[in-house]
């Protein structure tokens, strides 16, 4: 591969992979536990960016030294657990999607006033376009890389008007009031759980970077992965803190909205319109493309014929919002259930890291293993504790 090709690639797995972060879900959730956790709640984006770091890493690395995808690593490490890998994260990714395609019609809504649902078929129909090109990688990686850049500079404005106070998000979030698990369990599986985590890895195999030489390039696009969503994810976080700061009421029907509306009035309702659309299109490209990506090799058929899967995975999503719709707390337990996922794909990921048969005379770094085990650990606890609490009586 040339040169310019293996940077636009590695710069795309990071975008894919922030960007498919980076969906509705992502927009409410991280308004939501503002609201309900105010400053503190820069404590729980924290620790979160820190078990992300530690989770990515992990599998970014094993899977592209391995040059397999997770499902198939995982059904190397122990037999059958990739179809159960594969099921979920293709379930997950199903429910994020209809979130995503629901994100897409609002959007659009609020940019042209059409209703949400031919929105949403225009934004399905935008999604299917990509993969119809003969590039359909190349298009996906330019589309997420311009998209994810009008999602930062928006936010940054809307920050700017909302004049939030610095200092006391900063000492927040170090010294918190206040520890929610079940928003720490949202926000790392909102961000690398499920099908996310993957995203990047699965795009940087079917681009051709793999083995150990190409490692540099993985750590790389990895660590920017992250950044940009942890960077996108705080300054949400300090716009809503700061409409909160100001006394203003944010809306639970459509929290990112009234916060983007408090903030900058009708231009920043409008604001909202371009990143909702642009967080969600690109969500839907990810979530279609890496839910597909772990299916398409237990199948030959499948593999075969990917680009027209991913096209049916969006069209299905779109169906079934279009029947069902999409409510907040849709998206908010989406974003738990994928919690839930990421321990299971982990720790089959770091069983791998030590099989030869997998990943040849590469040596995992045991720090690097320690640091994931504790992701395992730590994402486990969270789960059960919010699992817990979800089922006991009231």
């Amino acid at each position: 591969m040339k040169k310019s090709s293996t940077s636009s690639a590695i710069l795309g797995a990071a975008f894919l992979m922030a960007t498919s972060a980076v969906g509705p879900g992502f927009l409410t959730q991280t308004t939501v536990f503002t609201k309900q956790l105010l400053a503190s709640f820069g404590f729980v984006i924290l620790l979160s960016v820190i078990l992300d770091i530690f989770a990515q890493l992990n599998i970014w690395r094993v899977l592209t030294v391995s040059g397999k995808r997770a499902q198939d690593v995982a059904n190397e490490t122990i037999a059958g657990s990739g179809y159960v890998l594969a099921i979920l994260v293709a379930f997950g990714g199903l429910v994020f999607n209809i979130g995503n395609i629901a994100g897409c019609g609002l959007g659009l809504n609020v940019l042209f006033g059409i209703p949400v649902e031919v929105g949403a078929l225009i934004s399905a129909a935008v999604g299917i376009g990509i993969f119809l090109v003969k590039e359909a990688g190349r298009a996906m990686d330019l589309f997420v890389k311009l998209l994810g850049i009008v999602v930062i500079v928006m936010i940054v404005y809307v920050v700017f008007a909302s004049h939030p106070p610095m200092l006391e998000a900063a000492y927040r979030s170090i010294i918190p009031e206040h520890i929610d698990a079940r928003a720490i369990v949202t926000l790392v599986g909102g961000t690398v759980g499920g099908y996310i985590t993957f995203a990047g890895a699965h795009r940087l195999i079917d681009a051709g970077i793999s083995g150990k030489d190409a490692l540099p390039e993985v750590n790389r696009s990895a660590v920017t992965g992250i950044l940009l969503t942890a960077t996108i994810r705080i300054l949400l976080f300090l716009a809503s803190f700061g409409v909160i700061a100001m006394g203003m009421t944010i809306d639970d029907a459509n929290p990112p909205a009234s916060v983007f509306q408090n903030a900058a009035g009708m231009i920043g309702f409008r604001i909202f319109g371009i990143v909702m659309w642009s967080a969600a299109i690109t969500s839907v490209i990810g979530a279609a493309y890496t839910s597909v990506s772990f299916i398409k090799t237990l199948n030959p058929k499948i593999d075969a014929r990917s680009n027209p899967v991913i096209i049916c995975f969006i069209a299905l999503s779109t169906l079934i919002f279009l029947f069902v719709g999409n409510p907040v707390s849709v998206l908010i337990w989406a974003g738990t259930i994928n919690g839930f996922i990421l321990p299971i794909g982990l720790a089959l990921v770091l069983l791998a890291s030590g099989k030869k048969g997998i990943v040849g005379e590469y040596v995992h770094p045991l720090l690097l293993q320690l640091a994931g085990w504790l992701v395992v650990a730590v994402m486990t606890f969270f789960s059960v504790h919010t699992l817990i609490a979800f089922v006991s009586p009231k």
